[in-house]
């Protein structure tokens, strides 16, 4: 078992930044690839972001591509999700998520945070 926890929500104004973690605890050896999942009101919950154990293999989803990074740093069981030139559409539920790799299906993570509020103001 893995348990995760997001922090770094926040309301912060259109153009502004975030820089939101995830800290893993449990069964932290297996290696494990992270996602950033967000959901909207309303709406499903879609991918943001994801990386590989080895940090080598990173995706973005086109909405949020030059403008957040992902990151990791697996001595201290953590993945940050940088969030830059935010925009209103950004706001959501942002979790992060745990799997054997990167997939891109949020039906094949196993393991899920508890989700950290960003929202973004015009």
């Amino acid at each position: 078992q893995v348990q995760l926890v997001e922090s770094g929500g926040g309301l912060v104004q259109a153009g502004g930044s975030l820089t939101l973690s995830c800290v893993a605890s449990g069964h932290t050896s297996t290696p494990y690839a992270v996602g950033w999942f967000r959901q909207a009101p309303g709406k499903e919950r879609d991918l943001v972001s994801t990386i590989s154990w080895s940090n080598t293999t990173t995706y973005y989803a086109d909405s949020v591509k030059g403008r957040f990074t992902i990151s990791r740093d697996n001595a201290k069981n953590t993945a940050y999700l940088q969030m830059n030139s935010l925009k209103r559409d950004d706001t959501a539920v942002y979790y992060c998520a745990a799997a054997r790799l990167p997939y891109r299906s949020k039906d094949l993570y196993d393991y899920w945070g508890q989700g950290t509020q960003v929202t973004v103001s015009s």
